[in-house]
């Protein structure tokens, strides 16, 4: 038994919410989100929330049923809040730059690494050594994070490279005399 997908997920006011063709569209003031909906899990819209069910009592409907709400969760919190990623450079000449819709990271290659940013995304780079990633699409959001930090992963000896904001380095000690 799900005790998250036992709770419906509450909209709030200025976000509209509305089921057609197996798909969940919903609207808000940082745009629309959709997600195609399982045919295992049944789904309700009411006036102040929606409610996800399982459609039958087999294993997979129950397997199903969390992890559809907390989806259904993140396209509202999407188009009401967003979702933010920050992501820290360290390293002696590695920098960032965003320029329009491509962010330029200089990482100690023989050459720039220039990364398209996708429709729907926006990247700010505060100072040389900070990217900020912000979308109404977490899991857009999180993918762009992670192929960014893909680029120069951070090393266990003097921490260098792309890391997570909070993200902690387990460092190891180097060569001994």
């Amino acid at each position: 038994m799900s005790r998250i997908g036992k709770k419906a997920v509450p909209v709030p006011a200025g976000v509209t919410a509305s089921i057609a063709d197996g798909t969940l569209s919903v609207k808000g003031p940082k745009g629309s989100l959709s997600l195609v909906l399982r045919d295992e899990i049944s789904y309700t819209v009411e006036g102040d929330g929606i409610s996800v069910q399982p459609a039958n009592d087999t294993r997979q409907a129950r397997a199903f049923w969390g992890m559809q709400r907390t989806l259904v969760q993140n396209l509202v919190t999407g188009v009401t809040e967003g979702f933010a990623k920050k992501l820290v450079i360290t390293g002696v000449g590695y920098r960032a730059a965003a320029q329009g819709r491509k962010l330029n990271l200089k990482l100690g290659y023989s050459h720039d690494v220039d990364i398209e940013v996708p429709e729907g995304l926006d990247v700010k780079t505060p100072d040389a050594t900070t990217v900020e990633i912000s979308g109404a699409d977490k899991q857009k959001v999180g993918q762009l994070a992670a192929e960014i930090r893909r680029w120069r992963k951070p090393e266990p000896y003097k921490g260098k490279g792309i890391k997570y904001a909070g993200e902690f380095i387990f460092r190891k000690e180097g060569k001994k005399k």
